[in-house]
């Protein structure tokens, strides 16, 4: 029988008492796959997403009820215990030892609650000489070496729009390991202590570079290692519209396709007259192409080499690229299967066939990523305003 997402976490109550970006975006992940998710807030005025930005506020604060308690007053603190009393899970995100002022720490609540899992979602973590520091998204990537690895050779780091520490260094890890922590508490009876921080989560990400350290005693500067820059076959490049196309043929039979492909394209226009039955057979053009692919690709173990060795291959696919528009390059590859694809806006990713057809846009939000047994996603309820559960929950 197919079971729909937003049925798995069924009969799990999660209080979050999160802000702003990395903890709601972690409990409505919850709340996505079937979770009772409360959102505990200050009365006046609540998280500070309301007022900063009420549009980011509403991308991640959908499916979640809201309740406003003031945990400095003790009747308010009662209130918040009886909630606890009930709870499977407790997300916050405060700095080490606030919980604790307030009399709510994990300790206290966990003597409520023994099957209590109780996250704490930091920028450092509990413990270390940071662990009371202030810091954002880009001061994790900073310290945790990402941003020194993303942007091009040669140039400043570049910072996305997309908050990597802060999602997938911290909100995914989170909800990983609050996952983890129910189903042990299904199995123990007893629940557990989460520490998920920014900096860790960011570090964890750092594979790639890490073997490169490993192989070569030292990471490769921004923008040369094989997956930065290094090779010609996976970069990013210039189209004569000023729009770009994405060429990630890694592997030496993508990137025979794609030479393949691209060979009539970059001939003279103008050759004299062969003789009838002169011409290579496809497969012979074929194999020349992949001998190419494969000496290329034989440089990838060693990225500093491989710089050097394909520059030309390099210089020449980037004057082809910058002869037609993206989106004819995109018409004459659609079906190379050369791993090539158009670097879209976000307007234009939204419009695309795929997504339209994995229906990941709900309305004017995102759905869950997570699908199972191919159930439909079923979107959630907008973000609750300001004390909307009060009468129903306290």
């Amino acid at each position: 029988m197919s079971q729909s997402g937003n049925s798995l976490l069924a009969g799990v109550r999660v209080l979050d008492l999160t802000r702003l970006l990395p903890g709601p975006h972690a409990t409505q992940l919850l709340a996505q796959l079937g979770a009772e998710v409360i959102k505990i807030e200050e009365p006046n005025g609540g998280d500070y997403a309301r007022t900063l930005s009420p549009a980011l506020f509403e991308q991640v604060n959908r499916g979640k009820a809201s309740v406003t308690l003031d945990l400095r007053d003790p009747g308010d603190v009662a209130a918040f215990k009886r909630l606890v009393a009930d709870a499977d899970v407790v997300i916050e995100s405060f700095r080490p030892g606030v919980m604790e002022r307030l009399g709510c720490g994990y300790e206290t609540l966990r003597a409520l609650n023994p099957k209590l899992v109780y996250a704490a979602l930091t920028g450092y973590g509990q413990t270390g000489p940071l662990a009371q520091a202030a810091g954002h998204d880009l001061n994790y990537l900073s310290l945790s070496g990402v941003l020194d690895q993303v942007g091009n050779a040669g140039a400043a780091p570049a910072i996305s729009n997309v908050q990597i520490a802060d999602l997938a260094g911290g909100a995914l890890t989170c909800a990983v390991g609050v996952l983890s922590a129910v189903i042990g508490a299904r199995a123990s009876g007893q629940g557990s202590f989460v520490d998920a921080a920014m900096l860790d989560g960011s570090l964890a990400l750092q594979s790639v570079a890490m073997a490169t350290r490993q192989q070569f005693g030292q990471t490769q500067p921004r923008g040369a290692d094989t997956l930065t820059g290094a090779l010609p076959n996976y970069r990013v490049y210039k189209c004569r519209d000023g729009r770009y196309l994405a060429v990630g043929a890694l592997e030496p039979k993508f990137f025979a396709r794609l030479l393949e492909r691209l060979s009539p394209v970059g001939s003279p226009k103008s050759r004299s007259p062969k003789p009838p039955g002169s011409s290579k057979p496809k497969t012979a053009r074929a194999n020349k192409t992949s001998g190419w692919a494969d000496r290329i690709n034989a440089a990838l173990a060693d990225p500093r080499r491989a710089r050097y060795l394909t520059r030309p291959v390099h210089w020449g696919l980037a004057a082809l690229f910058r002869t037609r528009s993206r989106d004819s390059w995109v018409a004459l590859l659609a079906d190379a299967d050369a791993c090539t694809t158009p670097v879209l806006t976000l307007e234009e990713a939204l419009a695309h066939p795929q997504v339209q057809a994995r229906a990941m846009q709900q309305g004017e939000a995102l759905g869950c990523p997570l699908r199972f047994d191919d159930a439909p996603r079923e979107a959630l309820s907008p973000s609750p305003t300001l004390g909307a559960d009060n009468e129903r929950l306290l």
